[in-house]
C-alpha cells in the first residue's frame, strides 16, 4: 500500500472509530454507572441533561441558556434550567442537518456554529429558541476535509472569533490554512492566521490574568503506546509555530519530516500529558463556588485513547498555575469513566462554567452533560 493510500486508509479507520465511539449508550435504565465517577471530597457530580445525544462543545448565553454542538448527529441543542435546580428541564433542537457542528460560541445575542467548511450565525437567538431564525453565513472558505475538520469556537479577549483548522491527515505537510489557528471579526471580516504548526486543537481558553491563549493539541498516531506526549500550549503572541509536522511535544522529531527542521526552531509545549489521552476542552475556573485553590486553574477534559493497547485518559485533570501564569503541575480531578477492566463508561469532551459557579461537562459517548458542584 502506498504512503498516500495508507494515510487515506488510517484516516478512514480513525473516522469510523470516532463515529463509533460517539454513539449513545442506549437501553440502560439504571444509573449505577454515575456512582462510579469519582470527584474530590465536597464535590458532587449529577446529570444536568441526559437528552443530548453526541453532546460535544458547550457555550453559555447571556440569559443562562446552554448551547451544545454535536458531530455526526448534525444538530445544535439549547438547554434551559428555568427553575435553577441544577438540571435542564427544557432541551430544544435549534438546527439539524448540519455538517459536524462541533463548535458553538455566543456573543452579543447571537449563536455562532462551526461546521466543517463554514461558520454560521443565529442572531437574537435567546428570544427565539422555540422558533429559531435562519442561519447567516459569515465565513464559508474553510477546507472541506472531514478528517480533523470539526472545529472548536471561542471568542477571545480581543473580541475576535478563534477557529482552528486541523491537519487533514495523521501526519503530512499540508499548505496553510491547515494545521493552524485562525481568527476573524464577529461578522467574518478580517480573517487571518494567528498560529501555525498545530496538528489539531479542539479546546482553548485565555488565562484570566495574563490574557494569554492556552490550547490543547492532540499528538500524531502510530508512534507507539507512549509517544508522543499530548500538549498544552501557550500562544502569547501572533505568529508562533508549534512544530507540526516536523517536531512533536517539543523534543521528538517526526520519523518522516523531522530531518527537515530542528525541534529548536519551534515553541515547545508549556505542559505535557500522557500520550493518547486526547485532551480536548479546557476552562480556567473563575467562579466563587469551588474552593480558592481551584481559582484561575485550568480544567482539562481528556477524551481518552482510541488506539492504545491499554486505554488511558477518560478523565478530567486540573493544571495548576503559579502567580506568574506558568503551568507548574497537574492532578486528576474526576475519573471513573474508564473501568479497571477497560470498559468505557463515558468520554469527557468540553467544560463550561455556568452562572452559579458550577462546572458542566459534556460526554459524547453517553450523550449526557454532567454538572459538578461544590457543597462541603
Amino acid at each position: 500500500m502506498s504512503r498516500k493510500n495508507r494515510s487515506r486508509h488510517w484516516g478512514s479507520v480513525l473516522w469510523m472509530l470516532v463515529w463509533a465511539g460517539s454513539k449513545v449508550v442506549a437501553g440502560e435504565e439504571s444509573r449505577d454507572w454515575l456512582e462510579q465517577i469519582r470527584v474530590p471530597p465536597g464535590f458532587h457530580l449529577s446529570l444536568f441533561s441526559d437528552a443530548t445525544p453526541n453532546a460535544r462543545s458547550l457555550a453559555l448565553g447571556d440569559d443562562g441558556t446552554v448551547y451544545v454542538g454535536t458531530l455526526e448527529r448534525g444538530v445544535v441543542y439549547a438547554l434551559r434550567d428555568e427553575d435553577r435546580d441544577g438540571r435542564a428541564e427544557r432541551v430544544l433542537t435549534l438546527a439539524s442537518g448540519l455538517q459536524l457542528p462541533n463548535g458553538v460560541a455566543f456573543r452579543d445575542g447571537a449563536l455562532y456554529v462551526a461546521e466543517v467548511s463554514r461558520i454560521i450565525r443565529f442572531p437574537d437567538i435567546g428570544s427565539r429558541l422555540a422558533a429559531p431564525p435562519s442561519a447567516e453565513v459569515i465565513h464559508d472558505r474553510f477546507p472541506t476535509d472531514r478528517h480533523h475538520g470539526w472545529k472548536y469556537l471561542r471568542f477571545g479577549p480581543d473580541g475576535k472569533l478563534y477557529v482552528p483548522v486541523g491537519a487533514p491527515c495523521n501526519i503530512c505537510k499540508p499548505d496553510l490554512p491547515y494545521a493552524s489557528l485562525t481568527r476573524m471579526n464577529p461578522d467574518g471580516s478580517g480573517f487571518e492566521i494567528y498560529a501555525v504548526g498545530i496538528r489539531n486543537t479542539v479546546g482553548f481558553d485565555w488565562h484570566p490574568d495574563t490574557r494569554e491563549l492556552w490550547f490543547t493539541e492532540n499528538g500524531r498516531d502510530w508512534l507507539g503506546d507512549d509517544l508522543p506526549a499530548e500538549e498544552l500550549n501557550r500562544a502569547s503572541t501572533q505568529g508562533m509555530h508549534f512544530g507540526y509536522p516536523y517536531c512533536h511535544a517539543g523534543d521528538l522529531p517526526d520519523p518522516e519530516f523531522g530531518k527537515e527542521r530542528s525541534c529548536k526552531e519551534f515553541v515547545p509545549p508549556a505542559w505535557k500529558f500522557p500520550a493518547h489521552t486526547a485532551p480536548l476542552g479546557v476552562r480556567f475556573y473563575t467562579g466563587n463556588q469551588f474552593p480558592e485553590a481551584y481559582r484561575k486553574q485550568l480544567f482539562v477534559a481528556q477524551h481518552g485513547s482510541w488506539n492504545r493497547s491499554r486505554p488511558q485518559g477518560y478523565r478530567i485533570v486540573v493544571v495548576s498555575f503559579d502567580k506568574d501564569g506558568r503551568a507548574v503541575g497537574d492532578e486528576v480531578f474526576a475519573d471513573g469513566w474508564l473501568r479497571p477492566d477497560d470498559e468505557v463508561l463515558g468520554r469527557p469532551v468540553d467544560l463550561l462554567q455556568i452562572e452559579d459557579g458550577s462546572l458542566l461537562v459534556s460526554d459524547d459517548h453517553r450523550g449526557v452533560i454532567y454538572r459538578i458542584s461544590y457543597r462541603p
